[in-house]
Protein backbone atom coordinates (compact mmCIF):
# COMPACT_ATOMS: atom_id res chain seq x y z
CA UNK A 1 0.00 0.00 0.00
CA UNK A 2 1.39 3.39 -1.01
CA UNK A 3 2.05 5.81 1.84
CA UNK A 4 -0.11 8.93 1.77
CA UNK A 5 3.01 11.00 2.38
CA UNK A 6 4.53 9.60 -0.83
CA UNK A 7 1.53 10.07 -3.09
CA UNK A 8 1.82 12.49 -5.99
CA UNK A 9 0.99 16.10 -5.24
CA UNK A 10 -2.42 17.20 -6.48
CA UNK A 11 -0.53 20.06 -8.17
CA UNK A 12 1.70 19.69 -11.21
CA UNK A 13 3.86 21.94 -13.33
CA UNK A 14 5.10 23.73 -10.25
CA UNK A 15 7.99 25.27 -12.17
CA UNK A 16 5.49 27.04 -14.43
CA UNK A 17 3.58 28.67 -11.59
CA UNK A 18 4.11 32.31 -10.67
CA UNK A 19 5.51 33.10 -7.22
CA UNK A 20 2.06 34.21 -6.13
CA UNK A 21 0.53 30.96 -7.36
CA UNK A 22 3.16 28.92 -5.52
CA UNK A 23 2.64 30.79 -2.28
CA UNK A 24 -1.15 30.70 -2.55
CA UNK A 25 -1.22 26.96 -3.21
CA UNK A 26 1.25 26.14 -0.43
CA UNK A 27 -0.83 28.25 1.96
CA UNK A 28 -4.01 26.48 0.85
CA UNK A 29 -2.46 23.11 1.66
CA UNK A 30 -1.13 24.36 5.00
CA UNK A 31 -4.66 25.38 6.02
CA UNK A 32 -5.70 21.71 5.94
CA UNK A 33 -3.25 20.71 8.67
CA UNK A 34 -5.15 22.00 11.76
CA UNK A 35 -8.27 20.23 10.55
CA UNK A 36 -6.36 16.94 10.33
CA UNK A 37 -5.10 17.47 13.87
CA UNK A 38 -8.57 18.30 15.17
CA UNK A 39 -9.69 14.80 14.21
CA UNK A 40 -7.10 13.17 16.46
CA UNK A 41 -7.37 15.35 19.59
CA UNK A 42 -8.75 12.36 21.57
CA UNK A 43 -5.57 10.37 20.89
CA UNK A 44 -3.40 13.36 21.78
CA UNK A 45 -5.35 13.68 25.02
CA UNK A 46 -4.68 10.05 25.97
CA UNK A 47 -0.95 10.50 25.39
CA UNK A 48 -0.76 13.73 27.40
CA UNK A 49 -2.57 12.08 30.31
CA UNK A 50 0.13 9.42 30.42
CA UNK A 51 2.96 11.97 30.13
CA UNK A 52 1.59 14.04 33.00
CA UNK A 53 1.18 10.96 35.17
CA UNK A 54 4.76 9.87 34.45
CA UNK A 55 6.22 13.29 35.13
CA UNK A 56 4.30 13.71 38.36
CA UNK A 57 6.26 10.78 39.78
CA UNK A 58 9.66 11.84 38.43
CA UNK A 59 9.59 10.46 34.91
CA UNK A 60 11.03 12.08 31.81
CA UNK A 61 9.72 12.62 28.28
CA UNK A 62 11.83 11.49 25.33
CA UNK A 63 11.23 12.46 21.71
CA UNK A 64 13.07 10.54 19.02
CA UNK A 65 13.12 10.66 15.24
CA UNK A 66 15.21 11.12 12.13
CA UNK A 67 15.65 14.07 9.79
CA UNK A 68 12.98 16.75 10.06
CA UNK A 69 11.02 14.68 12.58
CA UNK A 70 14.04 14.33 14.84
CA UNK A 71 14.90 18.01 14.57
CA UNK A 72 11.38 19.02 15.55
CA UNK A 73 11.58 16.85 18.65
CA UNK A 74 14.93 18.34 19.65
CA UNK A 75 13.56 21.86 19.15
CA UNK A 76 10.50 21.23 21.31
CA UNK A 77 12.59 19.63 24.04
CA UNK A 78 15.12 22.46 24.03
CA UNK A 79 12.39 25.08 24.41
CA UNK A 80 10.88 23.59 27.58
CA UNK A 81 13.52 24.83 30.08
CA UNK A 82 13.49 28.49 28.99
CA UNK A 83 9.73 28.59 28.53
CA UNK A 84 8.60 26.72 31.63
CA UNK A 85 11.64 26.83 33.91
CA UNK A 86 12.01 23.04 34.09
CA UNK A 87 15.43 21.47 34.41
CA UNK A 88 17.37 20.39 31.34
CA UNK A 89 16.91 16.67 30.95
CA UNK A 90 13.23 16.54 31.85
CA UNK A 91 12.32 16.61 28.15
CA UNK A 92 14.96 15.09 25.89
CA UNK A 93 15.11 15.09 22.10
CA UNK A 94 17.11 12.38 20.30
CA UNK A 95 17.87 12.45 16.58
CA UNK A 96 19.25 9.62 14.47
CA UNK A 97 22.89 10.39 13.73
CA UNK A 98 23.44 12.39 16.91
CA UNK A 99 23.74 16.12 17.47
CA UNK A 100 25.52 16.76 14.17
CA UNK A 101 22.39 15.56 12.35
CA UNK A 102 20.64 18.73 13.54
CA UNK A 103 22.73 20.70 11.06
CA UNK A 104 23.62 18.23 8.34
CA UNK A 105 21.94 15.04 7.19
CA UNK A 106 23.73 11.88 8.34
CA UNK A 107 23.36 9.28 5.62
CA UNK A 108 21.53 6.07 6.56
CA UNK A 109 21.45 6.99 10.27
CA UNK A 110 17.71 6.30 10.43
CA UNK A 111 18.10 2.80 8.99
CA UNK A 112 19.55 1.19 12.12
CA UNK A 113 16.96 -0.66 14.16
CA UNK A 114 19.26 -0.89 17.20
CA UNK A 115 20.72 2.63 17.44
CA UNK A 116 17.57 4.20 18.86
CA UNK A 117 17.56 1.93 21.89
CA UNK A 118 21.31 2.40 22.33
CA UNK A 119 20.75 6.17 22.37
CA UNK A 120 18.07 5.78 25.04
CA UNK A 121 20.35 3.63 27.17
CA UNK A 122 22.86 6.50 27.28
CA UNK A 123 20.22 8.40 29.26
CA UNK A 124 19.50 5.53 31.67
CA UNK A 125 15.97 5.09 30.34
CA UNK A 126 13.59 3.37 32.76
CA UNK A 127 9.93 2.45 33.14
CA UNK A 128 9.36 5.79 34.89
CA UNK A 129 9.87 7.50 31.52
CA UNK A 130 7.86 7.78 28.31
CA UNK A 131 9.18 7.73 24.74
CA UNK A 132 7.47 9.33 21.74
CA UNK A 133 8.64 8.33 18.28
CA UNK A 134 8.22 10.98 15.59
CA UNK A 135 8.16 9.77 11.99
CA UNK A 136 6.17 11.27 9.13
CA UNK A 137 6.36 8.03 7.14
CA UNK A 138 5.73 5.84 10.16
CA UNK A 139 8.37 3.41 8.90
CA UNK A 140 11.67 4.71 10.34
CA UNK A 141 13.71 1.74 11.67
CA UNK A 142 15.52 3.94 14.22
CA UNK A 143 12.16 4.72 15.81
CA UNK A 144 10.52 1.31 15.41
CA UNK A 145 13.42 -0.54 17.03
CA UNK A 146 13.50 1.83 19.99
CA UNK A 147 9.74 1.62 20.59
CA UNK A 148 9.79 -2.17 20.34
CA UNK A 149 12.52 -2.38 22.95
CA UNK A 150 10.68 0.09 25.19
CA UNK A 151 7.56 -2.06 25.00
CA UNK A 152 9.61 -5.10 26.03
CA UNK A 153 10.94 -3.21 29.04
CA UNK A 154 7.56 -1.87 30.14
CA UNK A 155 8.34 1.72 29.10
CA UNK A 156 5.35 3.75 27.89
CA UNK A 157 5.44 4.59 24.18
CA UNK A 158 3.67 7.06 21.91
CA UNK A 159 4.19 8.35 18.40
CA UNK A 160 3.35 11.10 15.93
CA UNK A 161 3.03 9.87 12.34
CA UNK A 162 1.39 11.13 9.16
CA UNK A 163 0.34 7.86 7.50
CA UNK A 164 -2.49 5.60 8.61
CA UNK A 165 -1.78 2.08 9.92
CA UNK A 166 2.00 2.50 9.85
CA UNK A 167 4.50 0.18 11.58
CA UNK A 168 5.43 2.94 14.05
CA UNK A 169 1.77 3.52 15.00
CA UNK A 170 1.19 -0.22 15.35
CA UNK A 171 4.18 -0.42 17.71
CA UNK A 172 3.41 2.58 19.92
CA UNK A 173 0.95 2.08 22.77
CA UNK A 174 -0.40 5.63 22.36
CA UNK A 175 -0.26 6.46 18.63
CA UNK A 176 -1.18 9.79 17.09
CA UNK A 177 -1.86 9.52 13.35
CA UNK A 178 -2.25 12.91 11.65
CA UNK A 179 -2.93 12.12 8.00
CA UNK A 180 -2.41 15.39 6.13
CA UNK A 181 -2.46 13.97 2.60
CA UNK A 182 0.03 14.36 -0.26
CA UNK A 183 2.61 17.12 0.05
CA UNK A 184 2.68 20.15 -2.25
CA UNK A 185 6.07 18.94 -3.51
CA UNK A 186 5.64 15.17 -3.76
CA UNK A 187 7.22 13.41 -0.79
CA UNK A 188 8.56 16.58 0.86
CA UNK A 189 7.41 15.77 4.39
CA UNK A 190 9.15 18.80 5.86
CA UNK A 191 6.08 20.68 4.60
CA UNK A 192 2.58 19.67 5.79
CA UNK A 193 3.77 16.65 7.74
CA UNK A 194 6.44 18.70 9.50
CA UNK A 195 3.91 21.42 10.26
CA UNK A 196 1.52 18.85 11.73
CA UNK A 197 4.24 17.34 13.89
CA UNK A 198 5.31 20.76 15.14
CA UNK A 199 1.75 21.71 16.06
CA UNK A 200 1.16 18.43 17.88
CA UNK A 201 4.45 18.78 19.77
CA UNK A 202 3.37 22.28 20.82
CA UNK A 203 0.10 20.85 22.08
CA UNK A 204 1.78 18.00 23.97
CA UNK A 205 4.50 19.97 25.74
CA UNK A 206 2.37 23.05 26.49
CA UNK A 207 -0.62 21.16 27.87
CA UNK A 208 1.70 18.91 29.88
CA UNK A 209 3.52 21.84 31.46
CA UNK A 210 0.26 23.62 32.25
CA UNK A 211 -1.06 20.52 34.04
CA UNK A 212 2.23 20.31 35.94
CA UNK A 213 1.63 23.84 37.26
CA UNK A 214 4.19 25.69 35.14
CA UNK A 215 1.68 28.33 33.99
CA UNK A 216 -0.43 30.60 36.20
CA UNK A 217 -3.50 32.15 34.62
CA UNK A 218 -2.08 32.45 31.13
CA UNK A 219 1.45 33.51 32.08
CA UNK A 220 4.81 31.72 31.93
CA UNK A 221 5.63 32.43 35.57
CA UNK A 222 8.62 30.08 35.64
CA UNK A 223 10.29 31.20 32.39
CA UNK A 224 14.05 31.69 32.42
CA UNK A 225 15.26 35.29 32.27
CA UNK A 226 17.61 34.70 29.38
CA UNK A 227 17.37 38.07 27.61
CA UNK A 228 16.21 41.66 28.11
CA UNK A 229 12.87 41.01 26.41
CA UNK A 230 12.00 38.28 28.90
CA UNK A 231 13.16 40.36 31.86
CA UNK A 232 10.88 43.16 30.67
CA UNK A 233 7.98 40.76 30.17
CA UNK A 234 8.50 39.26 33.62
CA UNK A 235 8.68 42.69 35.20
CA UNK A 236 5.37 43.71 33.65
CA UNK A 237 3.78 40.45 34.78
CA UNK A 238 4.82 41.23 38.37
CA UNK A 239 3.56 44.83 38.04
CA UNK A 240 0.14 43.58 36.99
CA UNK A 241 -0.03 40.87 39.62
CA UNK A 242 1.12 42.99 42.58
CA UNK A 243 0.00 46.44 41.41
CA UNK A 244 3.45 47.96 41.93
CA UNK A 245 5.64 50.20 39.76
CA UNK A 246 8.09 49.00 37.15
CA UNK A 247 11.28 49.57 39.14
CA UNK A 248 10.04 47.76 42.22
CA UNK A 249 8.79 44.87 40.09
CA UNK A 250 12.10 44.70 38.24
CA UNK A 251 14.05 44.69 41.50
CA UNK A 252 11.95 41.80 42.81
CA UNK A 253 12.37 39.83 39.59
CA UNK A 254 16.12 40.20 39.51
CA UNK A 255 16.39 39.37 43.20
CA UNK A 256 14.32 36.19 43.10
CA UNK A 257 14.99 35.05 39.53
CA UNK A 258 11.47 34.18 38.44
CA UNK A 259 8.03 35.74 38.30
CA UNK A 260 6.57 33.05 40.56
CA UNK A 261 9.19 33.47 43.28
CA UNK A 262 9.00 37.24 43.10
CA UNK A 263 5.22 37.25 43.50
CA UNK A 264 5.32 34.65 46.27
CA UNK A 265 7.91 36.72 48.15
CA UNK A 266 5.56 39.70 48.25
CA UNK A 267 2.72 37.81 49.88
Amino acid sequence: MQKTTEKDSIYDGLENMSIKELLTNINYEDKTVPHAIEKVIPTIEKLVEVIVAKMEVGGRLFYMGAGTSGRLGVVDASECPPTFGVEHGLVIGLIAGGDSAMWKAVEFAEDSKTQGWEDLLKHNISDKDIVIGIAASGTTPYVIGALEKCNEKGIATGCIVCNAASPVAKTAKYPIEVVVGPEFVTGSTRMKSGTAQKLVLNMISTSTMIKLGKVKGNKMVDMQLSNDKLVDRGTKMIMAELNIDYQKANDLLLKYGSVRKAVDSFK
